[in-house]
């Protein structure tokens, strides 16, 4: 996985000034005009068109501190070679006009700009008719002659401080800030923001600011196409909160207008992170990604499906298939493997240089084949985007005119590999060079190595690229979704059926749905690279996409991180993949419980033989997972995400270890953070029969008392039925409910593991 840095590009720009220096701070309600539809109320000032008022009307909340207002609800950028002198200076717009076009509809323009005469900015804001949601459209009319960088849109200033505040991101799995506003106000950057990169980062179009116990601001867009765009939170000196989408217009002179193809959404709710997954759920899943769902279409092979157990290992075949075929012997269920470092080429270094096989071609083709008669199947890596500019395919194939732009005509290049300092250059999704280059190594890897198909690294990311010569769109627009999937079907149409192959890639996002068979969603063991802070992961995606979209993996490991042959000989530690402390044992069962009540097929990395008897009590729990897993596959893999009944979570203080391939290497040792974490993880699903499982995982040493209540209508359950309780041991009934009331009172045995299931009489 590569932890990507979002740059900011430096650029001399011209931006409209989006305020009137005259203006008053304050203005009374003659001064604004409202409009309302008895949930949510928006008020723009009439003299300006300045966004000052938004009110949750059933919570008598105002989320704007009107004062802290000090621009217009949008801003063009417009690059330092299209607008004149390229300087900073202001361009003000002389008047501002509005009209309704219904009692739930606002229209604005501002026109009349200093030198840029025929400008004009429309916006659009409408009210839901049933819901505290509205959604607003901008305009700009004009601008030919001139580049655009960015148009934010909207642009809410002056978001007041809601108290026991949460921040939910979408951020691939999913992120919880506590107390976003002091995270930022610790950082050190001269501006205090955070932005997300849709598509890309960001696996879903929402952010959702809220207390719990008051209400919440949530901030979405209803883009279908998969354009640009990012999301954006700044906070100011005052602690008050800005929030804006920034879209990406196409970087073209000769545009006479934009307009956005979609509209954002703001509005309001009272709840949590599942609340407003919910919320987004009721949108996304009527969108065609969903329509085109390779899971619920069942378009991927069975054997996916069938996996009770990813091993995730690196290195030639007898580090990772062997012990892959060892664990499937004493699992008794299909056990496949997600193959790193098989390639010819040093990691993070010399890609795609990936063919032959470190091992040689006979050896590897062997391998694969011994494995595949003994039911293990293989994934194996190759990134979706890079190429190694060191190396000596570069050079020799002339990739560099095929590779990213940014805006100033340069490269998009990092390197991530610490020990060697080569970098990695992005290629363009949209040129037929790349995508040839791509498809022809799948073809290799599974026509000729015969392997079961190719984990795509960096598959859910989004590149602007502004080369010319390209073919596509300049900068913004929607070309690099579209141009993946054209990519999967190449690929699908080059590799055999022989070996029922599947594409799998990192992280998750719903753009990407149609395209890929398997989602990487690592943030589920995040505490390994990222240590422990204010983030939590929480199963955003899955809330919303789980019976859309399947996911696996976790660094989660019993051991220390290998270390690359290839890689120079002064950074190899002595001794690699050795026992980690049992200190941070818990930790690893921490990941694999998340892992399971989260509805997503359990992995272990770095696994060896030797852990079945030195670390028995973590490998058993770890087995115990898969097994009882494939007794609810209705539930944990084609069931809709359920919020889980309210229960009391006994806590413990653990250790963390972060340490991965880079983190804590060239001669640093694992840092180790100390975390409370709850001792019991649960995960509610409701499966197409209409029953409903909850999931429940204990990490305590202790039994532990399980009891809950809950009422069948909140699940949409009829008012009677029967309890189950399904464990390792089997299935065995509970007891039964009556008049809508379901209570579960049982005991969970020092680490147990079991399936609580609601079926209602028909």
């Amino acid at each position: 996985m590569k932890k990507i840095k979002e740059y900011s590009i430096l650029i001399m720009s011209l931006c409209i000034i989006v305020f009137f220096t005259e203006c008053k701070s304050n203005s009374s309600p003659g001064e604004i005009v409202f409009i309302e539809n008895g949930k949510i109320k928006l008020g723009f000032e009439k003299e300006t068109g300045k966004f000052i008022s938004f009110s949750d009307v059933g919570h008598s909340y105002e989320f704007i501190e009107r004062n802290m207002v000090k621009g217009l609800p949008w801003e063009v950028n417009f690059h330092s070679s299209s607008a004149g002198s390229g300087s900073n200076s202001g361009i003000f717009p002389t008047k501002f006009s509005f009209s309704k076009s219904n009692e739930l509809t606002l229209n604005l323009e501002w026109e009349g700009f200093e030198g840029m005469i025929e400008l004009k900015v429309k916006a659009e804001v409408s009210l839901d008719p049933d819901k505290a949601l509205s959604y607003w459209s901008i305009k700009a009319e004009g601008i030919k002659g001139n580049l655009i960088k960015s148009i934010d849109f909207p642009r809410i200033q002056g978001i007041k401080n809601l108290g026991d505040e949460e921040l939910a991101i979408p951020t691939w799995m999913g992120s919880l800030v506590k107390n976003p506003r002091e995270s930022l106000a610790a950082s050190n950057a001269k501006v205090k923001r955070w932005s997300w990169s849709y598509p890309g980062s960001l696996s879903m179009q929402l952010i959702a600011l809220y207390n719990p116990n008051l209400t919440g601001f949530y901030a979405s867009c209803n883009d279908s196409l998969s354009f640009a765009k990012d999301f954006a939170v700044t906070l100011d000196t005052l602690n008050t909160l800005e929030y804006k989408m920034i879209n990406y217009p196409t970087f073209d002179s000769t545009l006479t207008s934009y307009h956005s193809s979609y509209e954002a959404i703001i509005g309001s709710f009272k709840g949590d992170w599942i609340t407003a997954a919910e919320l987004y759920r009721e949108w996304g899943t009527k969108q065609k990604w969903c329509d085109n769902s390779r899971l619920k279409n069942e378009l991927s092979p069975s054997w996916l499906d069938s996996t009770a157990l990813w091993i995730w290992n690196r290195g030639e075949s007898d580090n990772v298939l062997t012990p892959a075929v060892e664990l499937k012997q004493k699992l008794g269920l299909p056990v496949n493997v997600f193959w790193h470092w098989w390639h010819h080429c040093s990691y993070d270094d010399y890609f795609p240089e990936y063919f032959p096989p470190r091992e040689g071609r006979k050896s590897f083709q062997n391998a694969v084949e011994s494995a595949q008669e003994e039911g293990v199947r293989c994934i194996v890596y190759m990134n979706s985007i890079q190429w190694g500019d060191s190396s000596g395919s570069w050079k020799a194939e002339g990739a560099q005119p095929y590779s990213v732009k940014d805006i100033n005509g340069k490269m998009r290049s990092h390197a991530y590999n610490i020990f060697t300092g080569n970098s990695l250059t992005n290629m363009c999704m949209a040129t037929e060079f790349w995508k040839n280059k791509y498809s022809s190594l799948c073809d290799s890897a599974v026509n000729v190595y015969q392997t079961n198909g190719v984990y795509m690294d960096q598959a859910c990311l989004n590149r602007m690229c502004f080369d010319k010569s390209h073919g596509h769109k300049i900068g913004g627009g929607n070309y690099w979704v579209e141009n993946f999937g054209n990519l999967t079907q190449q690929i699908r149409a080059t590799v055999s059926d022989k070996t029922r192959p599947i594409l799998a890639g990192e992280g998750s996002g719903e753009n990407w749905i149609p395209y890929l068979d398997a989602f990487l969603t690592l943030p589920v063991s995040r505490e390994r690279y990222a240590g422990v802070t204010n983030t939590e992961t929480i199963p955003f995606f899955q809330a919303v996409y789980h019976e859309y979209a399947l996911t696996y993996g976790s660094y989660s490991s019993l051991v220390t991180p290998p270390y690359d042959e290839l890689w120079p000989k002064e950074y190899a530690p002595k001794e690699t993949e050795q026992l980690l402390d049992a200190d941070f044992n818990k930790q690893f069962l921490m990941e694999q419980a998340r892992a399971f009540v989260w509805g997503m097929q359990p992995t272990i990395a770095n696994y060896h033989s030797f852990l079945n008897s030195e670390r028995a009590e973590e490998i058993d729990y770890l087995l115990d997972i898969a097994k009882l897993r494939y007794q609810a596959l209705k539930y944990l893999l084609y069931g809709e995400f359920c919020r889980s009944p309210q229960t009391d979570y006994p806590e413990e203080e653990i250790k963390i270890s972060k340490l991965s391939i880079y983190a804590g290497r060239k001669g640093k040792s694992v840092t180790t953070f100390n975390k409370k974490v709850s001792l019991l993880y649960s995960g509610t699903w409701k499966a197409k029969d209409n029953s409903v499982g909850i999931a429940l995982a204990s990490i305590s040493d202790d039994n532990l008392p399980v009891h809950f209540s809950i009422n069948s209508e909140d699940y949409k359950l009829s008012g009677k039925g029967k309890i189950y309780i399904t464990t390792t041991n089997g299935k065995e009934l509970l007891g039964s409910y009556s008049n809508g009331l379901i209570n579960v009172e049982i005991s969970l045995q020092p680490r147990g593991l079991c399936i609580v299931e609601i079926v209602p009489s028909v």
